[in-house]
């Protein structure tokens, strides 16, 4: 069975790079390689708890992103995942000077509408979202991070 971890995270640092590492630490997932895959899950996707990561792994996740360095903006970054008996879908949207409620009710609307499309059934569904203003530099990350023996420390 398929194994997921939804994590988010959000940090300041003093450039843009070192902001978005900030924020992939805050979230437990920056001392791995990540590698950006697109928005489907296997049936039956178990969400766990993000497992101690084995450091400089090589780790498959949904990632969305957003750095800003506009003191007092709003930047928001959500991914939502909607699980069903045959598949299940991610999607991930990001959101500079808007509402975060918004941009959750977006990401929600999206995986509705893959499933739809799909016509598979959503029996279960989570939203993460990670939200800050900018006091200089800031980022914020929200991510499906798929998990497998192989990149997990034992």
């Amino acid at each position: 069975m398929m194994k997921i971890a939804i994590v988010s995270g959000k940090d300041e640092g003093p450039t843009k790079l070192n902001a978005f590492d900030n924020a992939l630490s805050d979230a437990g997932i920056g001392d791995v390689n990540l590698i950006k895959v697109s928005s489907m899950l296997g049936a039956n996707a178990e969400i766990v708890d993000l497992p101690t990561l084995k450091p400089g792994a090589m780790v498959n996740c949904v990632l969305s992103e957003v750095t800003s360095d506009i003191p007092g903006e709003r930047i928001t970054a959500v991914i939502a995942a909607a699980i069903g008996e045959n598949l299940g879908c991610v999607v991930e949207t990001t959101g500079r000077g808007k509402n975060p409620d918004d941009l959750i009710a977006e990401a929600k609307f999206m995986v509705e509408y893959m499933m739809d499309k799909r016509n598979v059934e959503i029996k279960d569904m989570i939203v993460e979202s990670s939200s800050m203003t900018v006091e200089k530099i800031g980022s914020v990350i929200s991510s499906v991070v798929y998990i497998n023996d192989d990149i997990v420390e034992k």
